[in-house]
């Protein structure tokens, strides 16, 4: 009766959105482009569909039906197959919410740059005045506007993790913004839900196509599309490649967080989830390379633009130091000028070994960014030499925006469905128990808006998901078709669907992708263990750059906690579970002896 009474979809067409809302998220538009480039342009779409087939649509298809069949959340789900394995589901929720508590502050950082584009000159365009009035700010100078505007007015970060300052208080407020936003899309549960990813999935498509529409008529885009579609096919050859595919799928589709397990719960019984799963797949995918082939239209023109001032530059120096004429030299023949002076005035020439600048096209396509590096310091670097750059700034922010809300839906879901099914909070009204969950990461969330909070967040970034969900996920594919057994398994399938999975998703489940999670989960391990001492880039604003620095032993120690912390829920809730079942089986025996004696 409980589980009739549960909400559910308005329609499937929803449900998919949803899934689609939460898969297509930041990774697409910053984390594929930068592995596209860094593996052999479009050699790495290989590795990456073999493993989109291997691993990511039967691990999508399981959760989906996990969700479905059982109708609760990751918590009582796993619980229901076997109650030594709540531990998987809460492993789940723990996990969501280290990503809750940072991916909002990347929203919030969105916030603050869109409400700054609408300014007649864009404030990452140019640097600021110094107090005296005689110059540019020497930070500013000795970096870029974009870098400065980032570093200094977003983040007013410290020199290291362990300086600590106060909260930035536009930071915080934008910040309050995208949790009461996160809040009012997810009030009412999935019935609110269902009606914001209409929205939400859908118009990240309209502004990526109208920047491919700009992308590709820009000066110079045509060159990094070629980089793109170039493919450097030794890369195949380099085990990283493939490694960085599976974990790129892995993350993009959202596996092991509890959120597809949420989603897929408040469907119908019957609802095909199959057909669903191939499709939300197909589109995540497709949307990583359409979304890369505008970031490297964009990479082209932000490459050709520095590769020809560069050239310029050199053009100026070469005219002032030889005397030529103005129109002697142009930015098509430098190269051949160069060549001639050098060999016409060697020593003349050998002086400025110092000022002459490597202007080289390929060098600055090979310089591959990633992160919030891309997003918020190479991307609006691009749109200000942009025409009418406000109104590519205002689309592109928007756009990142919705991305990131879609995502936080299912993040936030992932917490708040698994608790709602413990019957001590069913009594609370959503309203209620979902802005009290919204406030708790809100406030845990604002440490990440201290002058140190972007290190902090670099650290959940890189330890607080990875380590943990791969783990998940091996156990949950396991506990599939070892524990709950395939054959189980195919007739619930059956009973929801009225057919069996083919030979292939057994396959996948019984065999490839274990196997593949186990290689990566090794990988993994391997990788943290011969990197030695964690590191992280800091920000010298006397060099006007980043430089790399170790964490301090307070840092490493809550690496080591966040690594730990989640998936050391599995074991303990088996032992917790264990231990209670032996206290009540010595109960239970104890009752019969004196039962047996008072006979």
């Amino acid at each position: 009766m409980e589980k009739d009474a549960r909400g559910s979809w308005d329609s499937p067409t929803e449900f998919l959105l949803a899934c689609v809302s939460y898969a297509v998220g930041l990774g697409n538009v910053w984390r594929f482009p930068y592995l596209c480039q860094m593996h052999g342009g479009g050699g790495f779409l290989i590795p990456y569909l073999i493993m989109l087939v291997l691993e990511g649509v039967p691990l999508f298809y399981m959760e989906l039906a996990i969700g479905q069949k059982m109708r609760l959340g990751s918590i009582r789900a796993w619980s229901a197959i076997s109650p030594y394995l709540g531990g998987v589901g809460l492993a789940s929720v723990v996990t969501s919410l280290y990503l809750c508590l940072y991916y909002n502050i990347i929203n919030a950082w969105s916030f603050w740059y869109l409400f700054h584009s609408f300014q007649s000159v864009l404030p990452w365009s140019v640097c600021p005045v110094n107090s005296n009035r005689t110059g540019p700010i020497e930070e500013c100078e000795k970096a870029t506007p974009t870098q400065y505007f980032f570093y200094r007015e977003t983040l007013n970060i410290s020199p290291s993790i362990q300086e600590h300052g106060g909260i930035h208080t536009g930071q915080a407020l934008c910040l309050l913004l995208a949790w009461v936003i996160t809040y009012l899309f997810i009030i009412r549960g999935v019935k609110s839900t269902g009606k914001v990813v209409y929205f939400t999935a859908t118009f990240p498509y309209v502004v990526l196509f109208i920047y491919l529409i700009r992308g590709i008529t820009l000066h110079g885009a045509i060159n990094g599309v070629k980089y793109m579609f170039t493919p450097k096919m030794e890369q195949l050859a380099n085990p990283t490649t493939w490694i960085n595919a599976g974990t790129q799928i892995f993350f993009s589709l959202g596996l092991g967080f509890g959120s597809l397990i949420a989603f897929s719960s408040y469907n119908q019984y019957h609802n095909n989830f199959e057909r669903q799963a191939i499709v939300v797949s197909v589109i995540n995918s497709g949307t990583s390379i359409f979304s890369s082939i505008v970031t490297f239209a964009i990479y082209g023109f932000k490459a050709t633009v520095n590769y020809e001032n560069c050239l310029e530059r050199t053009r100026t120096l070469l005219m002032n130091t030889f005397n030529l004429a103005e129109d002697s030299i142009t930015i098509d023949n430098v190269f051949d000028w160069i060549e001639r002076l050098n060999t016409t005035n060697p020593l003349q020439f050998a002086e400025l070994a110092d000022s002459l600048e490597e202007c080289n096209l390929e060098n600055e396509l090979n310089t591959a960014v990633e992160g919030t590096g891309l997003a918020f310091i190479v991307y609006s670097e691009a749109i200000t030499n942009m025409p009418v750059s406000q109104l590519w700034s205002v689309l592109y922010f928007f756009m990142l925006l919705l991305l990131g809300m879609g995502s936080m839906l299912g993040n936030i879901t992932a917490i708040i469905t698994p608790l709602r099914d413990f019957k001590f909070l069913s009594g609370i009204s959503d309203e209620f128990f979902n802005g009290l969950v919204c406030l708790f990461c809100l406030l845990l969330g604002l440490g990440f808006t201290t002058t140190s909070g972007n290190y902090w967040f670099v650290m959940f970034n890189d330890y607080g998901a990875t380590f943990s969900l791969l783990f998940i996920v091996l156990v949950e594919v396991i506990t599939v078709s070892y524990i709950y057994g395939i054959k189980r398994f195919e007739k619930d399938i059956e009973d929801m669907l009225g057919h069996r999975p083919n030979w292939y998703w057994k396959i996948m489940w019984g065999g490839v992708s274990p196997l593949l999670l186990i290689g990566l989960f090794i990988f993994y391990i391997v990788n943290y263990i011969q990197g030695g001492t964690p590191t992280y880039q800091a920000w010298n604003r006397d060099l006007g750059k980043t430089e790399q620095m170790e964490y301090p032993i307070f840092g490493q120690v809550f690496i080591g906690l966040l690594l730990v912390s989640s998936v050391s829920c599995i074991p303990l809730t088996a032992l917790y579970v264990f231990c209670q079942k032996r206290k009540h089986g010595k109960h239970h025996r104890q009752q019969q002896t004196v039962s047996t004696l008072t006979a």
